[in-house]
Parts: structure tokens; sequence; C-alpha cells
């Protein structure tokens, strides 16, 4: 009997070669070794198996930037604003830069216009990351690290920023273009004189 592990591997290195929506359940049964009819006693559908897939490899990755659940009142403590954003955005960029999780986003990004599963996934994606920023924003509000007049305004638009600043290195590296770096921490640091305490 094949473990969930190797359906869902063996479905990110079939996507991967083939895209999303050319992979098939007898294709990943074949891959794995089993019947078709064996994949239905671990996932319902393709579509569980793609969201499996991205929450296995997400947990995976953020386990190897740092084991444990941050606590952001006690992250933000004794740090001034640039730190936690530095120490956040590191964080953040590490977990999608796991070889894995490069991976499934590069095949999910391209797939998102025209497959709705692929959508629903950078969704949630962007849905995890405007919540976690909250959460920062509003402990380092509660702890004067930051004055913002919105919170959650601010939250937002920090992480659509940073969203779209990593799309863009990840672009330009696709592109064998150079990246010095600075586009990032110069945005960090614009967003601390901006809401930083004065």
């Amino acid at each position: 009997m094949a473990s969930k592990e190797s359906i869902l591997m063996a479905t990110l290195e079939l996507a991967s070669q083939n895209g999303l929506g050319a992979v098939t359940l007898s294709q990943i049964a074949k891959k794995v070794g089993i019947q078709k009819a064996s994949l239905y006693s671990h996932f319902s559908s393709k579509d569980e198996i793609i969201d499996s897939l991205y929450e296995y490899l997400r947990t995976k990755a953020k386990c190897k930037v740092s084991s444990e659940q941050i606590d952001y009142g006690e992250l933000v403590k004794g740090k001034t604003a640039l730190e936690v954003l530095r120490y956040v955005v590191g964080s953040y960029q590490a977990m999608n830069e796991d070889s894995d999780m490069l991976q499934f986003y590069r095949f999910i990004e391209s797939e998102r216009p025209f497959h709705e599963e692929a959508a629903k996934i950078m969704v949630a994606e962007t849905q995890k990351m405007i919540l976690a920023t909250k959460q920062l924003f509003y402990a380092m509000q509660v702890q004067h690290v930051m004055n913002f007049p919105n919170v959650d305004r601010a939250a937002f638009s920090f992480a659509m920023s940073v969203h779209s600043i990593i799309e863009y290195i990840e672009d330009k590296k696709t592109a064998g273009m150079d990246d010095d770096g600075k586009m990032m921490e110069d945005f960090l640091e614009e967003f601390c004189r901006m809401y930083g305490e004065k």
C-alpha cells in the first residue's frame, strides 16, 4: 500500500513535468505503483491530492525554517521594527525557497489563470500571509514598535508588496538576471520610516 507522502510526491513530480492540468489519477497511481482504485483509500479526488500536496509542502518547508509556532509578542520584544520585519520576511522567503515548495509554486502560478484549484491555492497562500502579517502588526502596535493609523490596511499593503517583490526576484532569477537584493531591503527600510514609532 502506497503512503500518502509517496502519492503527494509523485503528483509533484508529474505536475512539474507535464503541468497540473495534464496529470491524471491513473498517471499518479502508475507512478506510485498501485491501482487507481487504491488512491481512493487516501484521497477522494485529484483536487484533494493537490490541496493536500500544498499543505504538506508548506508545513514541511515551514518546519525547516522554524520548528515552533511564532509568538509575535515575544518576537517583537527588544527589537527594532526593521529587525522584526527583516526576520519575518527572511523566514517567509526561506520557506518559499525550499526546493519542493518552489517547484510546486512554479506550476501552480503558471496555471492559476485557467485552473480553478491552482487559483484557490494561491488565494489561500495570500490569505495566510495577510493574516500572519496582521497578527504581527497588532503585536508591533501594542509593543509600540510601530504606529499604524489602520493596522489591517497596513498589513494588507505590506503583505501584497512583499509577495510582489518575492515574485519579481524569482522572475529575475528564472530569466537569468542578477538581483542585487536591494529592492526588498529598500522597501522594508521605507516601510519602517513611514510607520516606525517616532
